[in-house]
């Protein structure tokens, strides 16, 4: 059984920082892709950011400057580094792992149960 478990939401000012982290837990042989999608009230699940294992990353034009996505393929963890948060960043981030598990013949996507991030004053 693999799970993807994220950490670090919370309450903040507008302007300040967050870091959210995503753990990935099970048998995995390896994990390809990973990223951070976020799902604002009342809309859709939207991309952040991605980050392959060769460590290119994508993001999102609503967060480019002020976010940043880091992987550590050793441990297998990934993060997101918010800067400058703003009202709009609020919503529940979901972590995303393209992985495939031990003993398993082709990748799957995984997902995690989401953390909430709330930018208000």
């Amino acid at each position: 059984q693999v799970q993807l478990v994220e950490s670090g939401g919370g309450l903040v000012q507008p302007g300040g920082s967050l870091r959210l982290s995503c753990a990935p837990s099970g048998s995995i042989f390896s994990i390809n892709g990973m990223g951070w999608y976020r799902q604002a009230p009342g809309k859709e699940r939207e991309l952040v950011a991605l980050i392959n294992s060769g460590g290119s990353t994508n993001y999102a034009d609503s967060v480019k400057g002020r976010f940043t996505i880091s992987r550590d393929n050793a441990k297998n963890t990934m993060s997101l580094q918010m800067n400058s948060l703003k009202p709009e960043d609020t919503a529940v981030y979901y972590c995303n792992a393209r992985l495939i598990r031990t003993g398993a013949m082709r990748a799957m996507d995984y997902w995690g149960k989401g953390t909430l991030v709330t930018v208000s004053s």
